[in-house]
């Protein structure tokens, strides 16, 4: 008789209570697992359509008490329409070119992300970060990661783009730019290059991670149309005017978190 190997439980855990890094007076608490071993991949791409996000190696959700504001979103890449900007801002970087690299960190990436830290975020944690922490932003990972460096016509490394790649799509995990070259548009421009390479390889899917409606600083991702939400535990198409989707952000209480399939 055959005897399958017993499955190794996955555990999860719950992190202590922080401030909120998008709205102001609120407490920030996430659901967090580790992803390791041979099952790292896998497990990625349905925690990711659970609406997990990944960091090195670990998978998180917001489990945020009597808010619901973080809001798993994601680019239909197949059926994607640029709107007016987006086509200007394509026109715009026609000149750049666009170079996958594994997930290795290079000094002159660290620099171009400290001057973007600075510049946009001189006040957050990660404008304290290293080089071996920032090392570690990029290496730590236990599934197919790369780094999408995109440089001008002079070869200078303008934009980056920490991308996940899933089997049913790219996951933009972190991007970063030179502040110099704001009038490019850079972080609308990797992902409208995303979108370009997902359809390319028949991924249906581009990943943003949280959308944010209340958060200035995270409302230009429900301009990536069609998009989906995930809500109850199901992939919603976003309407036009996002109302549906902001109303249940204001809703209090927490979606039931699914794993399966």
């Amino acid at each position: 008789m055959l005897h399958r190997a017993a499955r190794r439980p996955q555990f999860f855990y719950t992190t202590a209570p922080l401030p909120c890094p998008y709205l102001a007076g609120r407490t920030e608490r996430k659901i967090v697992t580790e992803l390791s071993g041979t099952d790292a991949e896998p497990l990625h791409d349905r925690l990711s359509r659970a609406g997990f996000r990944r960091s090195h190696n670990i998978a998180y959700s917001p489990v945020c008490p009597g808010c619901r504001a973080c809001i798993p979103i994601r680019i239909v890449a197949g059926a994607f329409q640029p709107d007016r900007t987006q086509r200007k801002i394509m026109r715009a970087n026609a000149d750049l070119s666009a170079v996958e690299m594994p997930a290795r960190a290079s000094a002159e990436q660290f620099a171009l992300f400290q001057r973007y830290q600075g510049a946009r975020h001189g006040d957050g944690d990660m404008a304290a970060m290293g080089f071996y922490d920032y090392r570690a932003m990029v290496e730590d990972t236990p599934i197919t990661t790369g780094m999408v460096e995109f440089r001008d016509e002079r070869g200078k490394l303008v934009g980056a783009c920490l991308t996940d790649w899933l089997s049913d799509g790219l996951s933009a995990v972190y991007s970063f730019f030179e502040p110099e070259e704001a009038k490019r548009s850079l972080g609308t421009y990797a992902i409208l290059w995303l979108v370009s390479r997902a359809r390319s390889l028949s991924l249906p899917y581009v990943y943003l991670g949280y959308w944010v409606p209340q958060s200035q600083k995270m409302s230009y991702k429900s301009r990536f149309r069609p998009s989906e939400t995930l809500s109850g535990g199901i992939w919603r198409v976003l309407p036009e005017d996002g109302a549906g989707a902001e109303a249940m952000a204001e809703t209090d209480g927490q979606d039931k978190i699914s794993v399966t399939g």
